[in-house]
């Protein structure tokens, strides 16, 4: 199997904090959204809540996606020896 391009590895590189980066702001928005929404259609008043629990789903996906890349790269180590 060919080894990776130097370009190609520096690629997959920055995708890894740019995947817990916009994990992050996706889950902020989301809860900033719902929080809205709760209270412009229901009235009930759940501001900051649910930003703040959907901020904590967006930095636990983030994290649960670096560990699967790191996972990967790692068993693809382990292949080329």
């Amino acid at each position: 199997m060919a080894e990776k391009s130097l370009f190609r590895n520096l690629l997959e590189a920055s995708t890894v904090g740019l995947n817990l980066v916009i994990a992050t702001f996706i889950g902020l928005a989301m809860g900033y959204g719902l929080d809205y929404a709760m209270d412009k259609w229901f009235g009930w008043h759940t501001k900051p809540w649910l930003m703040i629990i959907f901020l904590f789903f967006g930095i636990f996906s983030g994290f649960r996606e670096l560990v699967r890349m790191a996972k990967k790269a790692d068993n693809e180590s382990k292949k080329n020896l």
